[in-house]
């Protein structure tokens, strides 16, 4: 039901925007979060938005360096990643569920196939 996309290889230092959309949910009526999955470890969620709050938060490992974003009319989803490290590299999902003031730490339903991000040099 989500689809990622825009993942692939980038050396350190690089950037790169993934988006998320859904063709049967629509996104703006639920709490969306980025997960990665980095190979051998726990999924980590990254960063998320409630449904009916604007403020985004960010996992440490992320913050000052990844942007979520959300266009509240569309519910079209997108995340900036800059200053990419090799410590990034993971499979990025997007997540979708009905929570409307906040969103870090709890279960998601709907969850995308997930988009590989690799970065090395």
């Amino acid at each position: 039901q989500l689809v990622e996309s825009g993942g692939g290889l980038v050396q350190p230092g690089g950037s790169l925007r993934l988006s998320c959309s859904a063709s049967d949910l629509t996104l703006a009526y639920y709490a969306i979060a980025w997960f990665r999955q980095i190979a051998g470890k726990e999924r980590e969620e990254i960063s998320c938005v409630p449904s009916k709050e604007d403020s985004i938060w960010y996992a440490d490992s992320v913050k000052g360096r990844f942007t979520m974003s959300r266009d509240k009319a569309t519910g079209a989803v997108g995340l900036q990643m800059n200053s990419l490290k090799p410590e990034d590299t993971a499979v990025y999902y997007c997540a979708a569920a009905d929570l409307h003031y906040s969103c870090a730490g709890f279960p998601y339903e709907y969850y995308g196939q997930g988009t590989q991000v690799t970065v090395s040099s």
